[in-house]
């Protein structure tokens, strides 16, 4: 079987925290001011909390004020001139472009987020499709990633087997749930930064220590070609 590769976006393809992650927190702490009508420093208290409480602050949103998914994804994701600051190596974007295999963005970003980033990356026509936040509700909850139960749906949706998967990513937790369903997993390393960094996603892991769950680690997207793609047993 031809693998099939999953990447996640922001700090995979590209240095979120250069360009993104410090704008997002700003963003979504103004919404909160705005929606809930808290001091800023309540509302970045609040985000932060959620953030940590269940892996994304949108989740806690939702769940404790009856805060619109939509509403708060495309008021929060505008980032004005977002595209300028945007970069990824060169020698990165080839190598993905030349990957055998299909492709797919995996992301907890909107989608129309996530094809502004990949246009302005030239990697729109890399992607057999986008799977992005909104497409990740299970029986009518929003389940992002790390949630096992949704990745197994997309994996359903898409007819994917997960033998003949494998996730790129940059955070640890996703890629355990991963490899719980039997999918290859590669921690991109290049652009974690040493400690615990809250953004607007989910924290970078530490740089060194083994872990069961990752198959192989890589700091830039050329090191896919030389790694020999082995398929798991189906379980």
């Amino acid at each position: 079987m031809r693998p099939v590769w999953l990447f996640d976006l922001d700090n995979t393809l590209h240095d979120a925290g250069r360009a993104v992650f410090g704008r997002l927190n700003a963003s979504m702490t103004d919404y909160i001011v705005a929606e809930l009508g808290l001091s800023r420093a309540e509302a970045d208290r609040l985000r932060v909390h959620y953030w940590r409480r269940y892996g994304a602050t949108l989740l806690g949103l939702e769940r404790h004020h009856g805060i619109r998914a939509a509403h708060f994804l495309a008021q929060t994701h505008t980032l004005p001139g977002l595209e300028a600051d945007l970069h990824m190596p060169p020698a990165d974007r080839a190598a993905l472009m030349r990957l055998p295999g299909r492709k797919f963005l995996l992301t907890n970003a909107p989608a129309e987020y996530a094809k502004r980033v990949l246009t302005a990356l030239d990697l729109a026509s890399c992607f057999e499709g986008i799977i992005a936040i909104e497409g990740m509700r299970v029986f009518g909850s929003l389940r992002p990633k790390p949630d096992v139960r949704m990745l197994r749906v997309v994996l359903a949706r898409h007819r994917l087997a997960p033998a003949q998967c494998v996730l790129v990513e940059d955070t640890e937790a996703n890629l355990k749930s991963a490899h719980q369903l039997g999918l290859r997993t590669v921690w991109m390393q290049h652009y974690l930064r040493r400690g615990p960094v809250c953004t607007a996603a989910t924290p970078g892991g530490r740089l060194h220590g083994r872990r069961s769950w990752v198959d192989v680690r890589i700091t830039a997207l050329r090191q896919l070609h030389a790694w020999p793609i082995r398929h798991r047993p189906a379980r």
